[in-house]
């Protein structure tokens, strides 16, 4: 009687496949908490009061001159800012510099230099569709948040506070809501590649759907000097 032939295996295989997964999970989960302690203390909150109101916005160390950057539309018509850094200082800020055409704007606030962790620029032309990139803001108020997806869309156009648009938008599926607005979108180096500025809605809808965009880090360079 012929009897097929039976292919033993070790029975640590599945083990050893199963630690190497968990190995992966780690490296993987020990970038994200590194790049969040690194870069989250250069995130700040951004809340504004205005005669209709008040907002919430986010916004990031630029220079150790204390200049923070976010969106135009978080600071318009703001009669007050206040800007508050992970640590728990607090700081009254002024807009010193705006571009409604692109959206961004530009915060000074006179805190001591130990507070202020500039946040170091990527290149947003060097991306690739697929590419992990990380948020960190205050959707709905819920400081140092944390997101990530991947880079869904590179060059998409979206509508500006003018009836100018504003070019090479970058997509993200990185749930961001509102609150996020002004905040970084940053790579696994920790690097910002563009400032959450927009998502997509339904109907009434705040809630993000899955697709944010962010301003690149390139328009961010050539606005932000001037």
């Amino acid at each position: 009687v012929s009897y097929p032939s039976v292919v033993s295996v070790p029975p640590y295989a599945n083990v050893v496949s199963f630690n190497t997964q968990m190995l992966d999970l780690m490296d993987r989960e020990g970038l994200l908490i590194s790049l969040y302690e690194r870069v989250n203390p250069g995130v700040v909150s951004i809340q504004t009061l205005s005669v209709t109101g008040g907002g919430l916005g986010s916004g990031f160390v630029f220079d150790k001159s204390g200049h923070i950057i976010t969106n135009y539309h978080v600071v318009e018509d703001a009669t007050e800012l206040e800007v508050d850094f992970p640590s728990g200082y607090k700081a009254r800020g002024t807009v010193i510099g705006s571009d409604i055409d692109s959206d961004l704007a530009v915060i000074k606030v006179d805190v001591p230099e130990e507070f202020l962790l500039p946040l170091a620029l990527g290149n947003s032309d060097d991306l690739r569709i697929g590419q992990t990139v990380v948020a960190i803001g205050n959707p709905f108020g819920l400081g140092g948040t944390l997101t990530r997806g991947i880079v869904s869309a590179m060059g998409r156009t979206i509508p500006a506070l003018t009836s100018f648009s504003i070019p090479q938008a970058i997509q993200t599926d990185a749930p961001i809501n509102p609150g996020n607005s002004g905040g970084p979108l940053l790579n696994l180096r920790g690097e910002v590649i563009g400032v959450n500025a927009q998502i997509e809605t339904e109907g009434t809808s705040r809630t993000n759907s899955g697709i944010g965009y962010a301003i690149p880090v390139s328009i961010v360079e050539k606005v932000v000097p001037e």
